[in-house]
């Protein structure tokens, strides 16, 4: 049973619903595991948007989708981001920013962050954007709150409930969690030791007291017992119990936590891993032999899983490089509808923080037997890749294969080796040629993607350093040298090999697409480059006017509806013929100017985030026309998932040997069915068989499914790690509020500055009604020109600009650092105007709060100095731009 069976049969049922009973009799299912199965398939295609639970065992298909997700009926099925004053956004499936629909505090009902909801859609506000209110919460996402355990004070209860209360890690979540008096406590950690969970001495003190009464200040995991209503809030009960939030190891149980991360494997996932880790000498004798060539993994120092090997040959007689790139062959073991199976695709991919892994695949998999260690026999998918020496791929060849590493290499040791460090180097002598040979053909590679306009943002990544106790200690630069290059650049063209020789097939498979940048961000990119003296090289293109919604705001505000003046508006094409090779020379231009790291940071932001697809749109980063995923299944499904098919293909007799640029110079859509039709006739291509025999490729509902789980699975990871490490750089600066730093402006906005951190990589709020502290002048925000500008002076800060900032406090409440400004590094003090107040000087002292009235050891809690009278947090915008994320290759 597939999802687009069950879809089908729900479809063809009358009123278009079905039952459980119904689909159980209608698929004649058996014992408990088929059954599990279809509750699975159920739960995956509700919580997608595809199905609609009507009541509790009846499913029904929505109504006919239109454009975005949007339904003829004027409903719209999306997930609720919700933010800390109370209001929410809904975006349908495969929608854009602009497709956002803005939820008032009063429409949304019982709905809790990240739910799957279905929307009415209402009248557009005044400013233009899309108005709705919540009709009914399709699939619930909190069916667990990580938060703080307080007991009820004295004269805090109220008529309706008289018992305790949760308050969520997630201020996304502004109503507490009610838990009642009596309600049944956990055992004390102590006497039930997770072995999944990592904590440090330190935490493990703190919940020794624990003794399953006092929970007070202690960080608990709370199951939804009642779901919230207008009038009432959430109800729930205590299932764990973490430790105190500062404790070592805390940190991570409550991100993983938060963000619903599955961490335990099931019994019966751990038995299944068990039973299948092992190679058979059938299958080793049926497959072709590369162990006695010197194949090699290259990974950091830490890594535990070793999933790709490689080789470089070169031939003198005609001038050709060979490469032979070695995936651990993961779909051996993990086959469809197994436990591992769903586990994998429940996953999604393996998730790292820090200081540990949430991997995709149990040990027995990721790091025993699907691992490529050095002198034992491992299965493998293998492309082999003729090149020129342009860079050019002559040919290629995917096939089955089995593997003996020769060597585990690290990029430390590899890098020292091309970097001619004589020990390293005589202790891999054997190995020296190999590697000088990977070097030159890697800058081959390199080269050849340059000249067809792939953008490279070799921009510094940090690596945040821990001392013993898991505390913070230190924020140095990563290195991204050759060594890390040359297996960029093989794992790249291995990618896009296989998906050429994929869709020339014409087989239904995932890719990795990048598409186009929006017209609109293109051009707010191209506003603020031109203010450093920089340009796309885009020139005079055809335009539509438009106004920005805060324009609009501005303008009714100010106008107050009586249509006196007209508006500003915005000439924006309707489509830009913007390029990969234009951000490639811009890069390139920028390249070693103090104006590098804040141009190529707003170019990514311009850029749209890729994604997993069932449908080949290209990768514009990359410039490839076809790109997937297929280096790394141990850790990301969809490359599991091109496994299979590709592993299919090759069991059904396809030849795996492909040339580049047929799928797209040489052949239309149509000619490739043809073709297809032509080289696969009736033979199936599913990796497993069906009920006569034969194989079937896999749906592209099925894969439709699976790329936009993979994508949010990918999202949820991305944010996990991130919202984890800015925890951490926030707990480190803690004990540095007063300091001063240098610090680069990131964005301008109407509610204040944000500014980064030279070294540190430490971002933070500068807020606007602060400024006006440095000359006694009045500071506002200029959209048009996205700047802060003083009214009386005229002195502006715009981005890019170098200041230098103190350390003002810690906002605890929104997890935020809150900076002032003492020195403006670039701009200097303008003419005619005060100068800016400066460290050391007129009284000021900076181990002392910026207020005059406040008392320099006056601290919160959470570390930070306690927000002055004269100086209040600002205000959040109420209707905030949503941060956009790094796109990833």
């Amino acid at each position: 049973m597939t999802d687009r069976e069950l879809l089908r049969r729900i479809e063809r049922s009358p009123g278009q619903r079905a039952g459980y009973k119904q689909l159980v009799r209608e698929f004649s299912l058996g014992g408990g595991r088929e059954r599990r199965l279809l509750v699975e398939h159920l739960a995956r295609l509700t919580a997608a948007g595809h199905l609609l639970k009507t009541d509790r065992e009846q499913w029904a298909i929505p109504k006919a989708p239109a454009k975005a997700g949007y339904q003829a009926n004027n409903l719209v099925t999306g997930r609720l981001d919700l933010h800390r004053d109370g209001f929410g956004f809904v975006r349908p499936p495969q929608g854009d920013r602009d497709d956002d629909i803005f939820i008032p505090p009063n429409e949304i009902h019982d709905a809790m962050q990240g739910d799957q909801v279905l929307v009415e859609l209402m009248p557009s506000r005044n400013d233009g954007r899309k108005l709705g209110r919540i009709v009914k919460v399709l699939a619930r996402r909190n069916a667990t709150v990580i938060g703080t355990f307080h007991y009820t004070r004295e004269g805090r209860g109220s008529e309706n409930f008289s018992g305790n209360y949760v308050t969520p890690f997630d201020d996304r979540m502004n109503q507490s969690i009610l838990i009642s008096c009596d309600a049944e406590m956990p055992k004390p950690p102590a006497a039930s030791a997770n072995p999944h969970r990592v904590l440090g001495e330190e935490a493990t003190r703190s919940i020794r007291n624990y003794d399953g009464n006092n929970l007070e200040a202690l960080v608990v995991d709370v199951e939804i017992t009642s779901w919230p209503t207008p009038t009432r809030f959430a109800r729930g009960r205590v299932i764990e119990v973490l430790g105190h939030e500062d404790d070592f190891g805390i940190d991570v149980e409550m991100v993983i936590r938060k963000h619903h991360l599955p961490r335990i494997f099931p019994d019966k996932v751990l038995v299944e891993a068990r039973a299948v880790a092992h190679i058979d000498p059938e299958v080793i004798a049926s497959r072709r032999d590369f162990r006695d060539l010197p194949i090699v993994t290259i990974d950091g120092e830490t890594a535990r899983d070793f999933d790709d090997a490689v080789l470089v040959e070169y031939d003198k007689a005609s001038g050709h490089w060979h490469l032979q790139v070695h995936i651990a062959d993961v779909a051996h073991y993990v086959t469809p509808g197994t436990a591992l199976d769903l586990e994998a695709r429940l996953r999604g991919n393996s998730v790292y923080f820090p200081d540990r892994a949430i991997p995709m695949l149990p040990q027995e998999l990721s790091t025993d037997i699907c691992s490529l260690r050095p002198g034992e026999d491992r299965l493998v998918l293998s492309c082999l890749v003729n090149i020129d020496a342009g860079g050019n791929v002559l040919d290629y060849e995917v096939t089955e294969g089995v593997v003996r590493s020769a060597r585990r290499m690290t990029y430390t040791q590899v890098h020292n080796i091309l970097e001619g460090d004589q020990r390293t180097r005589a202790e891999f002598a054997d190995f020296i040629p190999a590697f000088e040979r990977m070097k030159q053909l890697a800058e081959i590679l390199n080269h050849k993607r340059d000249r067809r306009g792939s953008i490279d943002f070799d921009l510094p990544e940090p690596i945040i350093e821990f001392d013993e106790f898991g505390a913070m200690k230190s924020v140095t630069r990563s290195t991204r040298n050759w060594a890390h290059r040359l297996i960029e650049e093989f794992m790249l063209s291995a990618n896009e090999c296989v998906a050429s020789w994929i869709e020339t097939l014409g087989v239904p498979s995932l890719y990795r697409i990048h598409e186009k940048p929006e017209p609109r961000r293109i051009v707010e990119f191209e506003d603020i480059a031109a203010s450093f003296g920089y340009s796309l090289g885009l020139g005079n293109l055809p335009v539509r006017k438009f106004q920005t919604k805060g324009e609009r705001r501005e303008h009714q505000r100010r106008d107050g509806g009586r249509g006196r003046s007209n508006p500003r508006q915005h000439e924006v094409p309707e489509d830009i013929p913007v390029t990969p090779r234009m951000y490639q020379k811009l890069t390139a231009k920028i390249a070693g100017k103090p104006e590098e790291r804040i141009l190529s940071y707003l170019m990514l932001r311009s850029l749209k985030q890729a994604r997993y697809s069932e449908k080949n749109e290209g990768h514009f980063a990359l410039a490839a026309p076809c790109y997937t995923h297929f280096t790394s299944p141990i850790r990301r499904y969809p490359d599991l998932i091109v496994h299979r098919i590709a592993k299919a293909l090759l069991g059904a007799g396809i030849s795996g040997h492909g040339h580049p640029g047929e799928a797209h110079l040489k052949q239309g859509s149509e000619h490739r069915a043809q073709r297809s039709e032509k080289h696969l006739g009736a033979t199936s291509l599913a990796p497993a068989a069906g009920a006569n025999g034969e194989m079937e490729t896999i749906p592209e509902t099925d894969l439709n499914l699976i790329a936009q789980e993979c994508s949010e699975s990918e999202r949820r990871a991305a944010d996990a790690e991130r919202e984890l490490v800015e925890w951490k750089k926030i707990k480190f600066m803690r004990d540095r509020v007063g300091e001063d730093f240098g610090a680069m402006i990131l964005s301008a906005t109407k509610y204040g500055l944000f500014v980064e951190l030279g070294d540190l990589f430490v971002e933070g709020l500068v807020p606007i009604q602060t400024l006006g502290e440095l000359d006694n002048d009045y500071y506002t925000f200029r959209e048009n020109t996205r700047e802060i500008i003083g009214e009386r002076w005229g002195r502006r800060f715009r981005i890019g600009q170098r200041v230098r900032v103190l350390l003002d406090r810690i906002d605890a409440a929104q997890k935020r650092l809150q900076f002032l400004i003492i020195e403006d590094e670039a701009q200097g003090t303008e003419a005619g105007a005060p100068p800016l107040r400066q460290k050391q000087a007129d009284g000021w002292d900076k181990t002392k709060p910026s207020s005059p009235k406040s008392k320099p050891n006056n601290k919160s809690k959470s570390g930070g100095a306690k927000p002055s009278m004269q100086r209040q947090a600002p205000k959040p915008h109420p209707f905030p731009k949503k941060k956009k994320t790094k796109h990833r290759k």
